[in-house]
């Protein structure tokens, strides 16, 4: 080896032994509570990985849609038509609620989905489950953030992780979450007068 490959070499086996007692420590396992928040792009997107990585690990899991309803998404049509034996998909809304604009009705659909998020949290046989845009319903009051943060402490299952997602997350909800992800809107198509793609955002 030359000089630079063994002084890299012996840099990266430094880094290694410092990982691996680092991982040594972590033991333990349990049911994570988790936000993906901000105003960038990609909070629903990394929600919906991960729940195809437990359908990929045969892990049972659900889907509740708090606000998206109006149209139809890639994510839905597959999981719906493929894997709907091992994960249930509940939209709930009926659209973002600027098209709406009813909020005795936006607060009904949202109660009605926080109903159902309760039910497949409290199903032990759920892995995951995927609240996706509650921070929204929350944010409008259609939704208790308290009611929703004191459920998940006292009544979620050790093992069952739930993903809340949306912008503005509460912050009582960030405070009791294990993982909260803020995502950062540095660029975006829409400003240069791009539309929503296929593919891309549904």
């Amino acid at each position: 080896m030359t000089g630079d490959a063994t002084r890299h070499a012996a840099k990266m086996a430094k880094k290694k032994a410092a990982r691996d007692r680092i991982m040594a420590t972590k033991e333990d396992e349990k049911g994570l509570v988790i936000v993906h928040t901000g105003k960038g792009k990609g909070k629903s997107t990394a929600a919906f990985g991960m729940i195809f990585r437990c359908i990929a690990h045969g892990m049972k899991c659900a889907v509740v849609q708090f606000i998206k309803g109006g149209m139809q998404t890639g994510e839905r049509d597959l999981i719906t038509s493929r894997f709907g034996d091992i994960c249930q998909f509940h939209t709930m809304g009926e659209g973002f609620t600027w098209e709406t604009q009813d909020r005795n009705r936006d607060t009904e659909m949202a109660r009605a989905a926080w109903s159902k998020a309760r039910e497949l949290i409290h199903d032990p046989t759920n892995r995951l489950v995927l609240l996706d845009e509650i921070n929204i319903a929350m944010r409008y009051g259609y939704v208790d953030a308290g009611e929703v943060v004191e459920f998940l402490k006292a009544e979620k299952p050790e093992m069952t992780h739930v993903i809340l997602t949306g912008r503005n997350a509460a912050q009582k909800l960030i405070d009791v979450a294990d993982l909260v992800t803020e995502m950062e809107l540095v660029k975006h198509p829409f400003r240069s007068g791009i539309k929503a793609q296929a593919g891309v955002e549904f």
